[in-house]
């Protein structure tokens, strides 16, 4: 991969973070960095402003996502990012469990395409992880491997997919580690080619340039 440090967004945190992978003594040149994640209940107008902004890199790490939306005249407001300030993959983490068609998925649906429509003429690649497929389908609960042959995960995918945006094919269903000591082969193959799959989207993508061009 590219000597660059590749920034991957996923939305999960209330506060922007960043977080570097390490591989021995050394840093891994990429970094995942959590954004806010869009709850129904809590979504402002600004929201979906505010997340572009920080996939283009004009967000400083720490800024807390609020009903105001961010400025240039605001202290975490990057004038010029680097190419290390900005996102060249975007990971929306969405839990199998809650894909469904009920009425406030609507508002979600409606931010996320605002979203989608900013980044996607930037060719920046989107890519969903959708977890807890074991507590979604109890043939996948009885054995994991048969995540791809679940008539109910198959589904959950596709309507994941007319959702959000993202092609069936760059969906990743996975099972999280939650109370468990030790690791398990199975579980792991399924959260690593979702990895692998991000971070060569991710350095594909920086191959071409800055992201906000």
């Amino acid at each position: 991969y590219s000597n660059t440090c590749v920034a991957i967004f996923l939305f999960l945190c209330f506060q922007l973070r960043a977080y570097r992978i390490r591989s021995a003594d050394a840093d891994l040149p990429y970094e995942f960095c959590d954004i806010k994640g869009l709850e129904p209940e809590k979504i402002s107008e600004c929201q979906p402003d505010d997340i572009v902004k920080t996939i283009y890199g004009h967000v400083k790490e720490g800024y807390k996502f609020e009903e105001k939306s961010l400025t240039s005249d605001d202290d975490h407001y990057i004038q010029n990012p680097s190419l290390s300030d900005q996102a060249f993959c975007v990971v929306y983490v969405i839990d199998a469990n809650t894909i469904h068609l009920a009425a406030d998925d609507k508002i979600i649906t409606e931010k996320l395409k605002l979203i989608r429509q900013a980044i996607s003429d930037k060719g920046i690649p989107q890519v969903i992880v959708m977890t807890k497929v074991d507590e979604a389908c109890p043939l996948v609960n009885n054995d994991l491997k048969m995540v791809y042959r679940s008539e109910k995960i198959k589904k959950k995918m596709e309507l994941c997919s007319a959702k959000v945006g993202v092609p069936v094919s760059h969906i990743f269903p996975v099972k999280n580690y939650h109370n468990e000591i030790n690791t398990n082969d199975v579980v792991d193959v399924l959260i690593l080619k979702a990895l692998d799959q991000i971070v060569r989207s991710a350095n594909a993508r920086l191959r071409r340039g800055a992201s906000n061009e």
